[in-house]
């Protein structure tokens, strides 16, 4: 018998043959994931980059929004539209409602507390999109190695089988299948490992990502909250 992965692969029996297609499956979603996820990742740090030094050049927050349009994929962009636009929302309310010179202490206070739920829920959205579909890499590396390793145990079970049918255990009887069932716990684990590995290193890029959210809206909302409290 020829002993080459497909070889063994094709003359296993079919449930394991159904547990190799499950964990292909996995492993073509888990490889499109991690290409995809190392794209976004470099192009948004890309942007970040782009977007913060046009914020901090600047003049007026107008021209650090039409920036942060034009810069999609940075998640600070995002969580500046956010707050400048719910920024000028209140004060198109404030304008219709009191003089600026009439506003009070706790009043401007209360306008920052709207815009910070404003900034937090920006922050929010924009790690849930960083983070979509890093569970299914999580998944894969804590599942693919127990659905290859029931191949494996389904197939030593049928190689018993044929044991016992042929009424010898020679090596040339026990072999073959037992090879064959061994080839789906090594198929497993090749795809769990990359899996795992990615979906760490890619949990450490998004909380990078949080670390610099966080920092960027604490700038912002101080500057607006400097201008505001300053403001007479």
């Amino acid at each position: 018998m020829n002993f080459s992965v497909f070889s063994m692969m094709a003359h296993a029996s079919l449930l394991v043959k159904l547990v190799m297609l499950i964990l292909l499956f996995f492993s073509v979603v888990s490889w499109w994931i991690i290409i995809s996820k190392q794209l976004l990742f470099s192009r948004s740090r890309k942007a970040s980059e782009e977007f913060l030094a046009d914020f901090w050049e600047s003049k007026t927050l107008n021209n650090a929004y039409e920036s942060a349009k034009a810069s999609t994929l940075s998640p600070e962009a995002a969580v500046f539209v956010s707050g400048f636009n719910e920024l000028r929302k209140i004060s198109a309310v404030r304008g219709s409602q009191v003089a600026e010179n009439q506003e009070t202490i706790q009043m401007k206070l209360a306008v920052m507390d709207n815009l910070k739920r404003a900034v937090r829920k920006a922050q929010l959205i924009e790690t849930e999109r960083l983070e979509r579909s890093l569970a299914f890499l999580a998944t894969t590396g804590s599942a693919t190695p127990f659905i290859g390793l029931f191949g494996t145990v389904w197939g030593i079970l049928v190689s018993f089988q044929e044991i016992g049918a042929r009424g010898g255990a020679s090596l040339a009887v026990v072999a073959p299948g037992i090879s064959e069932a061994l080839v789906a716990t090594a198929a497993g684990l090749a795809v769990a490992i990359p899996a795992v590995v990615f979906y760490n290193f890619y949990a450490n890029k998004v909380a990078d990502f949080q670390s610099d959210l966080e920092n960027f809206s604490f700038d912002f909302l101080n500057l607006i909250e400097r201008d505001m409290l300053t403001r007479k």
